[in-house]
């Protein structure tokens, strides 16, 4: 960005970089170039004529019943175009990713859920008149009791967030006989740990276009996944699945916190009831506010070990706050638990989750998706076993790694690609050179799993295109139209990579698209899978591409469509009573190292990631250094309180987040063990990037002070570093 900045400034001409974009390469970024100049246009820079503009009405009580509302003098505003509420919505107001309990708009005589829900929406002619217009609703309350802690939630006699009770899920997994196992045990760690409530703190905020589109509607969303939006949007207007298309605009970040329908489904409301565009914009605030943030959790360890530091046993029990909706917090807090025993094989497990409704900001996906709350819990119970046995801390993780033919804690055995020990031979040196070293490896699944679908199309489309004539085998542009959500990640790229490093066509022929007219399925761009399934997805179609390309030119199969998919459709569900247990279809791997300094700072971490296969290292680089610093900050500042339902602070500059300035030096080290299952045997790294850092730097405060910290934020003072 500083090389565009001056090139800018002296008016110098900025070369295009040069790559065949074959796998492998350090291929730019697809549409980097408009990203770094500032031309790429993001949601709030849809500009359509006759655009109205709409801002939303927020609940000033985390719980409350709704006595009236009162639109009158709003409505009286000069420029203001209409103003809905519930009762306007013509379909089901009640949507959610898995359950579907959280309204559009909270009508009167109903009662509220936290502060973010919305009681009505205003559309008029700028969005400076909209916010006007809704400071002038007026809303009559009766507060009631706030359920704003878990553990008190979870009695009995507490109000009852929803109808069905405060318990949204209870997750268990049991192996082996645990009592036997603990009588073996020489060596036994017990801790209860704690860990925050995070804001994801991605750079754009929440936005979203919708037009009338013939009998139907078009939305520009800016969400992690578009055909989760197409069946809430339908849904919420009542119409048909076909009649509503959703147009993916590559965001400025969404780590999890873009997974949830927040403004789409009042952009599309306004723009039906209207047959005019509207765009939904949030500030800063209101989408703190909104939408759902990282799960805070209680977790309570027991480990064991033999003389010989093999792990014998693990029981864990796990409470997080998923706060006032379902959103996806039954499947994080499973997750939790069937990640608690890590990158290790522990024989005997006894493991239990709940998630707990509050009227708190809900709290849903967020990278990482509990498994970073897990793996703080068993790496500072694997060194509290080091120090009682006298154990070396990295010998005892080697010895204890999983391995090909290893069983995770919900049973599953591995059947290759498990590159944890390969990982922690990488950060060795590092660790015997260092002396005050915190240790932590990783493991996280690639897929949803669990017995639901993962499923990936893609669609190869060969179009002419006289403007390229200059480029080789111009003339033609290539289309590869997918449904994964680009957000930073290099999704985009890594599609374009593998048809080039296919099909041998150049990357300046091609063009990548997600819009729902393509019909080109896949679920929510989570759980560190979009690499895998459309990969193989990818692969599939340009086998028969490849086909035809022995006979002919490019030129040739002008109006030519290949399509291809992927579908891992047998998963086991954890509940399953079956002898061969399947989770998930694939995971990543990980070992860390956080070097402290003599100051007690952090001065370098070393981070050792398998991807299987390294599709373009600059991305790989990029995704490991990225969740490292939202790792760090995890671990030593980052937080998002609340109290008696009200966020402390909605201001971003006081969440805790790390600077780059702040940041120490990170070394990434690839491994490459080929997944079974992986296109070219990659997996998944998005995720995995973050999984042991914050376990890591906690285990290094406590090798530099020996005292053991058990909750985060460790409130580690940040250091600004020094220039090189």
């Amino acid at each position: 960005i500083s090389y565009a900045a001056e090139a800018i400034h002296n008016e110098d001409e900025i070369p295009a970089p040069t790559s065949d974009g074959k796998l492998g390469s350090r291929h730019p970024k697809y549409q980097a170039r408009d990203l770094v100049l500032g031309d790429h246009k993001y949601t709030d820079d849809i500009r359509i004529e006759g655009l109205l503009h709409g801002a939303l009405k927020f609940s000033e009580y985390p719980r409350a019943k709704i006595l009236e509302i009162d639109t009158s003098t709003a409505e009286a505003v000069e420029g203001v175009v209409a103003i809905f509420t519930a009762d306007d919505v013509p379909g089901d107001r009640t949507i959610g990713l898995i359950s579907q309990d959280w309204p559009l708009m909270i009508k009167a005589g109903e009662i509220t859920h936290y502060v973010g829900d919305v009681l009505a929406s205003v559309v008029a002619d700028t969005e400076s008149i909209a916010r006007d217009a809704v400071n002038k609703i007026r809303v009559t309350y009766e507060p009631l009791e706030v359920v704003s802690d878990m553990h008190a939630a979870m009695n009995p006699e507490s109000p009852k967030v929803h109808p069905g009770g405060n318990i949204l899920s209870h997750s268990v997994f049991k192996r082996g006989d645990v009592d036997a196992q603990r009588k073996k045990s020489a060596y036994i760690s017990k801790g209860v740990y704690e860990t925050q409530r995070v804001e994801h703190a991605f750079m754009e905020v929440e936005t979203a276009v919708a037009l009338p589109d013939g009998a139907g509607i078009k939305v520009y969303s800016q969400s992690q996944g578009v055909y989760e939006d197409q069946t809430q949007i339908a849904k919420l207007l009542g119409m048909k699945l076909e009649d509503v298309r959703v147009i993916q605009v590559p965001n400025g970040g969404g780590f999890g916190g873009k997974e949830d329908l927040s403004v789409q489904g009042h952009a599309a409301l306004a723009a039906k009831l209207l047959n005019a565009p509207v765009k939904v914009h949030l500030t800063r605030d209101e989408s703190i506010s909104m939408h759902p943030k990282r799960h805070p959790v209680w977790m309570e360890y027991e480990l064991g070990c033999d003389a010989e530091g093999k792990l014998t046993f693990i029981k864990a029990k796990f409470v997080g706050d998923t706060g006032a909706y379902a959103s996806v917090g039954a499947k994080v807090l499973t997750r939790i638990a069937s990640h608690a025993t890590g990158a290790y094989h522990v024989p005997a497990t006894d493991l239990e989750a709940f998630a707990v409704y509050t009227n708190n900001i809900p709290c849903g996906a967020m990278r990482g998706f509990g498994v970073n709350q897990a793996t703080f819990g068993m790496e500072s119970s694997i060194d509290d076993l080091c120090k009682q046995g006298g154990f070396d801390r990295w010998q005892f993780r080697y010895d204890s790694a999983l391995m090909d033919g290893s069983m995770t804690a919900t049973g599953q055995v591995l059947t290759g690609g498990v590159g944890v020990r390969r990982a922690l031979e990488a950060i060795k040196p590092a660790y015997e050179k260092t002396k005050y070293a915190g240790l932590a490896c990783g493991l996280k699944n690639t897929g949803i799993g669990n017995g639901m679908p993962d499923e990936s199309s893609a669609l190869i489309t060969i179009l002419a295109n006289p403007a390229l004539a200059a480029v080789p085998s111009g003339g033609v542009k290539v289309i590869i139209d997918h449904g994964w959500t680009e957000m930073g990640q290099g999704v985009n790229t890594i599609a374009a990579q593998l048809v080039c490093n296919e099909t041998g066509i150049h990357p300046d022929l091609i063009d990548v698209r997600v819009d729902t007219a393509s019909k080109q399925v896949a679920g929510m761009t989570t759980a560190s899978r979009a690499t895998s399934l459309l990969g193989n997805a990818l692969l599939d179609a340009c086998k028969k591409l490849n086909e035809d390309l022995k006979g002919n030119s490019l030129e040739d199969l002008v109006g030519k469509k290949y399509r291809g998919e992927w579908i891992v459709d047998w998963t086991t569900k954890p509940d399953a009573d079956i002898e061969e247990v399947f989770t998930h279809y694939s995971y990543s791997y990980a070992a860390q190292l956080v070097a402290i300094d003599e100051d007690g700072q952090i001065a370098k971490v070393t981070a050792a990631h398998d991807a299987g296969k390294i599709f373009n290292p600059m991305l790989f680089e990029g995704q490991v250094e990225g969740a490292v610093h939202m790792g760090i900050g995890y671990a030593i500042s980052e937080d998002m309180p609340m109290k008696e339902g009200y966020p402390v602070t909605t201001n971003l500059r006081k969440m805790g987040i790390l600077r780059a300035k702040e940041m120490p030096p990170v070394e990434v080290i690839g491994v490459e063990v080929p997944d079974p299952l992986g296109p070219y045997g990659a997996k998944g790294v998005g995720e995995i990037g973050l999984v042991p850092t914050a376990a890591a730097v906690a285990n290094a405060l406590y090798q530099f002070d020996g005292v053991r910290r058990r909750k985060f934020p460790m409130k580690l003072k940040k250091k600004k570093r020094k220039k090189a």
